[in-house]
C-alpha cells in the first residue's frame, strides 16, 4: 500500500506529461530562439553571480541553485512550460536531495522571460507565495529592461534574505559543507 503525504506526490505518469496543455506555439517559439544565455551572461557575470550566491547561504542551511536557460530543447517545449521545466530541472540537477530538504531552485528562462522559484520541502512554509511571485517579478522587470546580472543577483540577495530570516533560530553546523555549487548553470 502507497501512502501520499502532504510533502509526498505520487508520480505514476512520465514527467513530461502533466497538468498543461501540449502547445505547437510553445514548441515553435522555442525552436526558432536563438540561443543567447552564453552572451548576456559571460564568465565574468557567472563569477558575480556565483559569489552573489555564496553570499546569500552564508549563515544558514539553505542552498541556492541557480539555472539560466536559453530555451527549453525543441524535444520538450511541445509538452514542457516553464513551470513544468523548472520542475524537472529542481529534479534532475538533485536541488531537492539536501540535508535539511532547504534547497531552491531559481529558473530562469530568457525565450518566454519568465522566472520561477521551485523550493524543498525542508523550506515550504518560510514565506507566502506572494513573497515569492514578488521576487520574481522583480528578476522579470529586470529581464524586461535588458539588466539581466542585475535582476538575477537582486533576486538571489531577496532570496538569501527569506532564508536568513526563516533560519534564525536553527543552529548551522560550522563544519556544514555546501551540497549544491554555487556556480550558475547555462543551457
Amino acid at each position: 500500500m502507497v501512502n501520499q503525504s502532504d510533502t509526498t506526490t505520487i508520480v505514476t505518469q512520465p514527467k513530461v506529461i502533466e497538468d498543461h496543455k501540449p502547445s505547437f506555439k510553445r514548441w515553435l517559439k522555442h525552436f526558432f530562439y536563438m540561443p543567447e544565455s552564453k552572451r548576456f551572461f559571460n564568465k565574468q557575470d557567472q563569477y558575480v553571480i556565483a559569489q552573489a550566491v555564496t553570499d546569500a547561504e552564508h549563515g544558514h542551511v539553505g542552498e541556492i541553485q541557480v539555472v539560466i536557460e536559453g530555451h527549453i530543447p525543441a524535444n520538450q517545449a511541445y509538452f514542457q512550460n516553464v513551470h513544468a521545466r523548472a520542475k524537472q530541472l529542481f529534479a534532475e540537477l538533485g536541488v531537492w536531495d539536501t540535508e535539511y530538504n532547504s534547497g531552491i531552485l531559481l529558473y530562469i528562462n530568457l525565450c518566454e522571460k519568465s522566472v520561477e522559484i521551485v523550493i524543498d520541502r525542508g523550506i515550504k512554509d518560510a514565506t507566502s507565495q506572494a513573497d515569492w511571485n514578488q521576487i520574481c517579478d522583480g528578476i522579470v522587470m529586470h529581464l524586461r529592461q535588458q539588466k539581466y546580472r542585475e535582476g538575477v543577483i537582486d533576486g538571489i540577495v531577496k532570496i538569501g534574505e527569506i532564508l536568513h530570516q526563516y533560519y534564525l533560530d536553527h543552529e548551522q553546523d560550522q563544519n556544514q559543507q555546501n551540497e549544491i555549487s554555487n556556480k550558475p548553470i547555462i543551457l
